[in-house]
């Protein structure tokens, strides 16, 4: 496995130059060549889905148990997401294959199946209060059963995934984004100190006390995600696949100059996305939540329920539309990423392009998960303890698939000429080692 900050082998100089090459002979093509709304596609998806009613819980948290002071955190996941993203992407891409398949094809199989295993475990934990989330939130506006609502979600979802046609299906996920600006209204619908909250950005009050390093970690945890690797890397494949005349840049250098930039306007746009709405979630619950004495948040719906007497009707309903919102761009995108991981580690046919009957196995584990997170809200499993317990397995499962990333990348018979440059092994590698001394300190935190 590589290491980080290593010089590379001979033959990265080449690569590095060929890929500026690239670059230089149509540096804005994705930009110049038609709406940059068309070129967006899994990097502003995939940022977004991070933002999900249990990210929001999360935010809304440490909003209003810290206040300003932990803003910084958003400036500094940023970078860190860009370069993890577009190395997942980056592998998608070139290779044809999704990340399970090249970690299939390239380690052995206790590996794989383990870190399978435990990404489906989480992502059905996560879809299960996600949909709780939601199904709360859409009570809290309406009235009526929450359980029939988180039913109604699951199905919704599910007929979008089966049943759309994976184009279409991915405009309606795009659109999906725009629900996230709700919490970009919701912080211009109440009064807000901007020269404390800038002031906090430019010098943080960090502590060292373990409720607020736990709370840090929570916030890497949150927004660096193994679902998130696995689904960009695959959708970049999907969109490759559906594309007529595009195939794998291996196979195909030739297309290499306008999907390497693609994929980085995508990613940047995509992370910036996810980190500008979560630090206004958490600017929310430190303005008001946190501000009046509300320090104890457990549920993004509890967010929303405390926001209505504080801040008033408007932001009240800003805040819950965002929770279903996002719920409903979220959970595709936790159930496809298990799915793509399941089925591409046996082989067989996946894809949302595909329709039910030609990837019959794919579809069962995106259904399979969905449902199972609609009946784990029927048991008497505590929600906040169980969404806890997804955030530890996905910690812990982060590092070692973004050391797994950072290797395949590296290596030229994995992605030939397309390994990718110093800057990013670096700055990936950084965010490996962030992640990896995140979890650390998590256990440290645990055992204390």
């Amino acid at each position: 496995m590589a290491q980080p900050f290593v010089v590379r082998h001979t033959g990265a100089i080449e690569a590095d130059d060929f890929e500026r090459t690239c670059m230089k002979e149509e540096e804005t093509s994705v930009l110049h060549n038609g709406p940059v709304w068309k070129k967006l596609g899994p990097g502003l998806i995939t940022g977004a889905a991070d933002d999900d009613p249990s990210g929001i819980a999360t935010y809304s948290q440490v909003g209003a148990g810290f206040g300003y002071s932990m803003l910084w955190t958003t400036f500094l996941t940023f970078p860190l997401m860009v370069g993890i993203q577009i190395v997942s992407a980056r592998i998608g891409r070139v290779t044809g294959n999704g990340l399970a398949a090249n970690i299939r094809e390239h380690y052995s199989p206790w590996v794989l199946h383990g870190l399978v295993c435990l990404l489906v475990i989480a992502n059905t934990i996560n879809i299960a209060a996600d949909i709780g989330a939601m199904a709360a939130a859409l009570k809290l506006l309406i009235g009526g059963p929450a359980h029939l609502y988180g039913v109604a979600f699951a199905v919704v979802s599910l007929v979008l995934q089966v049943f759309i046609p994976f184009p279409r299906y991915a405009s309606i996920l795009k659109l999906l984004t725009l629900s996230l600006f709700a919490y970009v209204a919701t912080v211009f619908a109440v009064e807000v100190p901007w020269g404390d909250v800038f002031r906090s950005i430019i010098i943080p009050s960090i502590s060292f006390e373990t409720d607020y390093v736990v709370a840090v970690v929570a916030v890497f945890g949150t927004t660096i995600s193994p679902y998130l690797f696995f689904w960009q890397a695959s959708q970049e494949v999907e969109e490759q696949r559906a594309s007529k005349g595009e195939k794998p840049l291996k196979d195909a250098p030739e297309q290499a100059r306008d999907h390497l930039q693609r994929i980085k306007v995508d990613t940047y746009i995509g992370m910036g996305f996810s980190n500008l709405i979560a630090f206004f979630i958490m600017l929310t619950a430190a303005v008001t939540l946190h501000q009046h004495g509300v320090k104890d948040i457990q549920t993004s719906a509890q967010a929303a329920e405390a926001l209505r007497p504080i801040a008033g009707e408007y932001a009240f309903l800003l805040f819950s539309a965002g929770i279903v919102g996002t719920g409903l761009l979220a959970v595709p995108v936790l159930a496809g990423s298990a799915a793509y991981a399941v089925a591409e580690s046996f082989r067989w046919r996946i894809g949302l392009g595909r329709k039910l009957l030609e990837a019959t196995g794919f579809y069962m584990i995106l259904i399979a998960a969905t449902l199972l997170g609609v009946m784990l809200n029927f048991t008497s499993i505590d929600p906040i303890k169980a969404l806890f317990w997804s955030a530890v397995i996905n910690g812990v499962i982060a590092v070692p698939i973004m050391a797994i990333m950072m290797s395949m990348a590296a290596k030229p018979e994995i992605m030939g000429k397309f390994i990718v440059t110093s800057r990013l092994q670096i700055l990936g590698w950084l965010a490996t080692a962030v992640m990896a001394l995140a979890v650390i300190m998590m256990a440290v935190a645990s055992f204390a």
